[in-house]
């Protein structure tokens, strides 16, 4: 069974910097796409980027581009998000997830099977 662990959350003010670590194990990361998602209070979970079993395929929301860069470590069962320039607005509860083949699907929510607790990320003025 795979297991999902975010790490890296936290307070900052807007234009600073974060980066989310998730660490996989169960199963053999190498062969599963990850990504990010977010949720804020009273809306929905959107999708935030994804990365391929290689890295060699990379997306994000037109919301995070030239601002979050998605990486993975596949020695160390690592994907991380690393979050510049932030804004009030990328305030949200962040979720790392975890499934098969990355497809035109990866934003949305149900294409993902596994999933980690999350993490909060609060950006102030």
């Amino acid at each position: 069974q795979v297991q999902l662990v975010e790490s890296g959350g936290g307070s900052v003010q807007a234009g600073g910097s974060l980066t989310l670590s998730c660490t996989f194990s169960g199963l053999t990361f190498d062969t599963y796409a990850m990504g990010w998602f977010r949720q804020a209070p009273g809306k929905e979970r959107e999708g935030v980027s994804a990365i391929n079993w290689s890295g060699s395929s990379i997306n994000y929301a037109d919301s995070v581009k030239g601002r979050f860069t998605i990486s993975r470590d596949n020695a160390k069962n690592t994907v991380y998000l690393q979050m510049n320039s932030l804004k009030p607005e990328d305030t949200a509860m962040y979720y790392c997830a975890a499934d098969g083949p990355l497809t035109t699907e990866w934003a949305t929510s149900t294409f993902w099977g596994y999933w980690g607790q999350g993490t909060q990320v609060t950006v102030s003025s």
